[in-house]
Order: structure tokens, then C-alpha cells, then sequence
């Protein structure tokens, strides 16, 4: 009875904390699986796709990680590093995030997301009835820019195969690019994220295999929390919302019309 109790006062603070951090008007929908994903996925740098498992997915996202970027010295930004931040999630997700650069608390602990924009990252999810171990979250780079600046243009160069190589590995379905970086640097475009938010996107034929994801593009997390209007807010929720009704996933619980 006492852990039936638990679970339902961590249900609350749960929702209780979405309901807060996303405004008040809405509520996460029941946790429910995404869709597996019935596609092949390529080995790092081949030309041809090879069927892949989930555990061989992990395993190659391991060895990347492992290998090349933590000991990574292409751009300037490993002077000043603390850790390289990856990304995390399941290895064979059907959605992927991908925000621009690591910030202080990322660099860190070596994980992305985990500051206060990722603490609001991770309601958006749970929003969606998912949780961080349901989809992947990365970054354009590995290692966090000083004064959490915009990246560079040599430093997206300098980490940009290990993203594109993160998404053969993992072959989504669907791609939330966060901001502006990551929307104009994977759509290769420089219309701004403002007239791009929330349009479907197709992503191009950027590696073997990769052309075609769609894409979403939206705010980053780290706007929302500056410019925390209601207007904001909700042009992001209706963003998570096409992405639900994308995946086939059921809509999320909404309050009445008051929001309150």
C-alpha cells in the first residue's frame, strides 16, 4: 500500500511539475512506446545500409563515442572542455532531438539537456507521454562553447560527422531540431527558426540513408525559458503535438479552455 501511495504522489508532483513548467495549460499523456523502426541502418562511413540490432546500434554509438569524440581535438573547444557530451537515449529511437551545444551543467556531467533548458526539454517529453529513455538527445557539437555561445562554423564542421554518423546508427523516424543552428545547419538553409517552426520538413540527402527524415523544427528550450509567454509556449506544444499525431502517438490530456 505504501509504494502504491509512492507512486501515486510521484504521479502528482509529476504532473504538477509539467502543468508549471509548461505554462498551465497542459498535462503529460499516459506513457506509451513509440513505434519501432522497420528500417535498415548503415555502419559508420559504408555505402551501403547493413540490418543492424538495437544492441548493435548501442555498441557502435559506444565505440564513437568511446573512440573518437572524447578524445577528439579537431577544434579549439576541447581546451576548454570539462567533458564531451554525446547524447543519450535509446539507440534505435523513432525520434531524435538535437539541440546546438552543451551548456555549464552539461559540460559538467558529460550529459546532454540536464540544465534548466533540459530540465524544461524533459517535460516537453513527458508532455508527449515518453521519457528520455524513449528517444535520443544530442547536440550540432560534443563540447560546450565558452560563455555557452552560439557554436562556431569550423566547430559544426569539426563534430559534424559524428552527428550525421549518431543518426545513421540510429535512423529515426523523426528529427526536433531546437533552435536555430541545428535547423539551419541540418535543413542547410538560413531562413531563421521563426518562419521554419513548426512546418514539416524533409531532411536532405546529407549521408547514405538519411535523406528524407522528417523534421520539425522548433524552438530551443533555452528561448522558451527566456521568452515564457503564453504565445511561446504554445507554438511549441502544438510543434510536440504534430510530432505526437506523426508517430501515431495518442494526443496528450489538455485542461479546459481557463487552464487552470
Amino acid at each position: 500500500m505504501n509504494e502504491d501511495a509512492d507512486q501515486l504522489a510521484r504521479a502528482a508532483r509529476q504532473l504538477i511539475d509539467t502543468d508549471d513548467l509548461l505554462g498551465g495549460g497542459f498535462l503529460p499523456a499516459e506513457h506509451h512506446p513509440l513505434p519501432e523502426v522497420q528500417t535498415s541502418a548503415p555502419a559508420a562511413g559504408a555505402e551501403a545500409p547493413a540490418e543492424m540490432t538495437p544492441a548493435q546500434k548501442a555498441a557502435m554509438l559506444k565505440a564513437l563515442d568511446e573512440e573518437e569524440v572524447r578524445t577528439c581535438t579537431l577544434c579549439g573547444l576541447h581546451r576548454t572542455r570539462t567533458h564531451t557530451v554525446f547524447g543519450e537515449g535509446d539507440p534505435s529511437a523513432a525520434l531524435v532531438f538535437v539541440g546546438e551545444g552543451p551548456g555549464a551543467d552539461e559540460d559538467a556531467t558529460g550529459r546532454p539537456f540536464v540544465g534548466r533548458a533540459g530540465e524544461l526539454l524533459t517535460k516537453m517529453i513527458e508532455a508527449m507521454g515518453l521519457t528520455r529513455q524513449d528517444v535520443f538527445i544530442c547536440n550540432m557539437v560534443k563540447c560546450r562553447p565558452p560563455g555557452n555561445r552560439t557554436p562556431a562554423p569550423d566547430e559544426i564542421a569539426a563534430c559534424w560527422s559524428y552527428l550525421i554518423r549518431q543518426l545513421q546508427i540510429i535512423r529515426p523516424k523523426v528529427l526536433v531540431t531546437l533552435g536555430n543552428p541545428s535547423t539551419q545547419g541540418l535543413l542547410n538553409t538560413r531562413v531563421g527558426i521563426t518562419r521554419l517552426r513548426g512546418q514539416w520538413q524533409k531532411l536532405p540527402e546529407l549521408a547514405p540513408g538519411l535523406g528524407g527524415i522528417d523534421v520539425m523544427p522548433t524552438f530551443h528550450p533555452s528561448y522558451v525559458l527566456r521568452q515564457y509567454t503564453p504565445d511561446v509556449r504554445g507554438k511549441v506544444w502544438s510543434d510536440l503535438q504534430a510530432v505526437m499525431k506523426h508517430l501515431g502517438l495518442a494526443p496528450a490530456a489538455r485542461k479546459g479552455a481557463t487552464g487552470r
